[in-house]
């Protein structure tokens, strides 16, 4: 019998000494975090679920390691995040970005980059089921390595020319604040990316499905009790009801989603027709 482990990463803030000052005050993220427990947990899944101050590197890391050790081929591992989303310039080209940005996820200590997710992943055994749901800015490709978003996207996305109200609408780390951090810790970031590149011998098949709340190029709207793309996806899959594969559950959650948020089907290496065909959550 397959084995289902999951985990949940939720912030509603991150750590200000960490980022020059900014808290990344949210509102439903960890309310995201705890739905999408309660959704693994009735499909069968091990649950763990990491709340803001939790949600570090090396938690998350640590948790991710330990799911890589413990599952085998046929298992399946399920890691749904939300928070804030960013980007890194990659300017080596060790990725081949076509827009030169890594994107990141914004954990409470740092920002984490693509990269390390997918190294994390390919500690996995093969044969292993990897299903990714990020509800945060940049999230199209967030679990390989990939447009910038400029400021006329933004705001032609949310109405406005007020990047106050963008910034608190959406799932966005600030753009001032992404350069001053990434100025801050170029050094880090680069070294990362020459490590984790796919020139550093890194495995490369590594197979996971991605289904985000947006493109890269796109941000992912915030909300009073859930995410857009987390309620909305909730609403799809119906505690149940929603017959199909992960194709078929990404095109109705796209169906109910505005034209300016259009989450994103990803897939790395080959996860295989029998899991995409899949009803969504089966362990």
């Amino acid at each position: 019998m397959a084995t289902g482990l999951s985990l949940h990463v939720g912030l509603n803030s991150v750590d200000p000494a960490q980022y020059d000052g900014w808290d990344g005050r949210l509102v439903a993220c960890e309310n995201d975090a705890h739905d999408m427990a309660r959704l693994a947990h009735q499909t069968g899944f091990d649950e763990t679920v990491l709340l803001t101050l939790e949600s570090t590197v090396e938690n998350i890391t640590g948790e991710l390691r330990a799911a890589a050790k413990r599952l085998r081929s046929g298992d399946i591992f399920l890691f749904t995040y939300s928070g804030h989303g960013g980007q890194v310039p990659n300017l080596d080209g060790s990725d081949e970005e076509p827009d030169e940005f890594d994107e990141t996820l914004v954990f409470y200590d740092r920002q984490f980059l693509d990269d390390e997710l997918y190294r994390e992943f390919g500690q996995f055994a093969d044969g292993v089921r990897i299903l990714a749901l990020h509800d945060s800015c940049h999230s199209g490709s967030g679990i390989e390595v990939r447009d910038v978003l400029t400021p006329e996207a933004m705001r032609e996305q949310f109405q406005t020319s007020d990047p106050g109200q963008i910034e608190n609408t959406s799932r966005l780390m600030p753009v001032v604040k992404q350069t001053q951090i990434y100025e801050r810790d170029k050094d880090f970031f680069q070294e990362t990316q020459r490590k984790l590149g796919p020139k550093s011998g890194r495995k490369a098949d590594t197979s996971a499905l991605l289904i985000s709340a947006c493109q890269d190029n796109q941000l992912a709207s915030d909300g009073p009790v859930n995410g857009k793309f987390t309620g909305t996806l909730l609403d799809v899959w119906d505690r149940g009801a929603f017959r199909g594969g992960y194709r078929a559950f990404h095109r109705d959650i796209q169906r109910n989603m505005p034209p300016t948020q259009s989450p994103n089907f990803f897939v790395t290496g080959q996860p295989g027709a029998r899991f995409l065909e899949q009803q969504p959550f089966t362990v």
